[in-house]
């Protein structure tokens, strides 16, 4: 009876270690599947944050000539848009908390995402 319950066990003992083996890989693959995603994430959002910084800097300069053209003053063309700048920033300085929240939601929505 005793050689029965040693020839049951080890078929047992051995499947388990075979499934705690297989959901160790699993979970590995999972979390590398996750990460790679997420860095490839990071990646197309900072190329599509340098295209927009650079479109927000060449229409700035556009719109500072055009406005010195306007007022017939570089230096009042330039001086306009650097306000519009300043009166933008004290904006978004007054409203941080407003902003904060969504852009934070956003993110954890990217990490936990399950594309």
């Amino acid at each position: 009876m005793e050689e029965e319950k040693k020839e049951i066990h080890p078929p047992i003992l051995e499947q388990l270690t075979e499934y705690a083996e297989t959901r160790i890989k699993l979970t590995k693959y999972k979390v590398i599947e996750k990460s790679t995603s997420v860095a490839a994430g990071v990646v197309t959002d900072v190329a599509i944050m340098i295209s927009l910084l650079l479109t927000f800097l060449f229409a700035s300069f556009t719109l500072a000539l055009f406005l010195a053209d306007v007022f017939h003053s570089y230096w009042k063309g330039f001086g306009a848009v650097a306000l519009i700048y300043l009166l933008i920033a004290i904006i978004v300085m007054s409203a941080k908390g407003n902003f904060k929240r969504p852009i934070v939601n956003a993110l954890i929505k990217k990490i936990f995402s399950e594309n």
